[in-house]
């Protein structure tokens, strides 16, 4: 694969092998006259194991469109991946945060709390009926 070297280390660090992405060359669309209406320059990729695809129409030219798609291409797994990370280390802190031990200023902010809402439930008491 003709790739320039900036395009296969951003692959690399996104570990994304060329193996696994389907190439197609297809016509483009919208304005641009007799070029976009004969010239395949649209570049569409597609990576199996995840299933993004990319479309790229940014130029006339097929070769930059190919960069242009292949470094969207890196992009969008990279921060696939770093979504998918950033989750997992947001669900930990959460569960952490929600097991860990009260402060001494928490505890004693609860036990007030708890004093007063039990003094108005005191003076609820009962209602007798008299006939």
């Amino acid at each position: 694969m003709n790739l320039p070297n900036h395009i296969l280390e951003k692959m690399a660090a996104a570990g994304l092998r060329a193996e696994d992405v389907d190439e197609r060359f297809v016509r483009g669309t919208g304005p641009g006259g007799q070029k976009i209406n004969k010239v395949s320059s649209t570049v569409w990729l597609r990576h199996r194991p995840t299933g993004l695809e990319v479309r790229c129409q940014r130029e006339r030219s097929q070769s930059v469109n190919r960069m242009e798609a292949w470094n969207d291409l890196c992009e969008k797994l990279t921060a696939r991946r770093k979504a998918g990370t950033d989750a997992l280390r947001q669900a930990r802190e959460t569960e952490r945060r929600r097991v860990r031990q009260k402060s001494r200023g928490q505890k004693i902010r609860m036990i007030e709390s708890k004093k007063h809402r039990a003094g108005h439930k005191a003076r609820r008491g009962r209602v007798d009926w008299q006939d």
